[in-house]
């Protein structure tokens, strides 16, 4: 009895060297005697106390590594990139003969952090100077995944995946962003004036064909206005000669009748700045008897011709 207590008491002191739990997504590297032995996984464990231990807790979630630098464009500008880089511990068993991604990250590299981001360091500052300064703006995503592939190559000789790299901010000089913003603003200005003329330019084109369509329309309705005067005075002197009154006393009484519309239009709206009067108040006679003597002096054929105009 006094030997199994003993046993008891041993195995309650020496309980937490045997058994030891190992959380989700930790691995944890055994050494026995300062050896690398083994590597054991999430879950309830068991080590061989005094011989066995926990040399190291390899956490395997993927984490973040932050920091900036500064670089060259093809164009001589110096920018200023924040670069964001995830990566983890590589999850690949222990093939044939070779070391497991677990056994490199903790074996193979002192400070795994600060030598991939040298990588990163050299492999961007290699990319960035192949472009101009648009052109990193416009590419950095491209840039990103470039040197996103060259450094996972070979981190992954010290058992790390570089799951992706990013540029999250691109800086520039002062003076460098304030000629940028001019350059964007005279760009912008120069549109602007281009869409301004483009508009001016529709609207006179516009304002020419519409005018050359209202004069086309105002054509035709003053041609058929002269042609329907010209059909009505054909018409009147027809009615006016087969009346029996003559050529000449027909055309009198024509060039009498305008006469009188024309002052009695003027008289009726009184706009009109122009007004035909007798030359000679002094004599006696009437304007119709001025008129007909102007139509004597002008010749007998003046009705012909007048009647021919109408027709035509």
């Amino acid at each position: 009895m006094i030997l199994l207590g003993i046993l008891i008491v041993l195995l309650v002191l020496l309980a937490p060297q045997i058994f030891f739990i190992v959380p989700q997504q930790n691995v944890y590297i055994i050494e026995r005697l300062g050896k690398f032995n083994r590597t054991v996984g999430a879950g309830l464990n068991i080590k061989i106390p005094f011989f066995e231990t926990v040399a190291a807790k390899v956490d395997m979630r993927t984490r973040q590594e932050q920091f900036t630098i500064d670089a060259k464009t093809r164009d001589n500008v110096t920018v200023t990139m924040a670069i964001a880089a995830q990566y983890r511990v590589s999850a690949q068993p222990a093939a044939q003969g070779q070391p497991s991604g677990v056994w490199r990250s903790y074996y193979m590299l002192a400070n795994p952090t600060a030598q991939m981001r040298s990588y990163l360091i050299d492999a961007l500052r290699s990319s960035v100077p192949q472009y101009t300064l648009d052109e990193v703006f416009d590419k950095k995503d491209a840039i990103a995944s470039d040197v996103n592939q060259t450094v996972s190559g070979l981190m992954v000789a010290y058992g790390y995946d570089v799951v992706s790299t990013l540029i999250t901010a691109i800086d520039l000089p002062a003076d460098v962003e304030q000629s940028m913003n001019r350059i964007n603003s005279a760009q912008r200005e120069k549109e602007a004036a281009q869409s301004l003329a483009e508009a001016e330019r529709i609207k006179v084109v516009t304002e020419a064909r519409a005018r050359a369509e209202a004069m086309e329309q105002a054509g035709r309705g003053i041609a058929a206005q002269r042609k329907a005067i010209a059909d009505g005075i054909s018409e009147s002197l027809a009615v006016i000669k087969s009346s029996g009154v003559s050529a000449a006393e027909a055309n009198q009484l024509f060039i009498f009748t305008q006469w009188t519309d024309m002052m009695s239009e003027f008289a009726r709206n009184g706009r009109q700045s122009t007004v035909v009067l007798p030359s000679d108040f002094s004599q006696t006679a009437s304007m119709f008897e001025q008129m007909l003597v102007a139509q004597e002096t002008e010749g007998e054929d003046e009705f012909v011709i007048v009647e021919e105009e109408s027709r035509a």
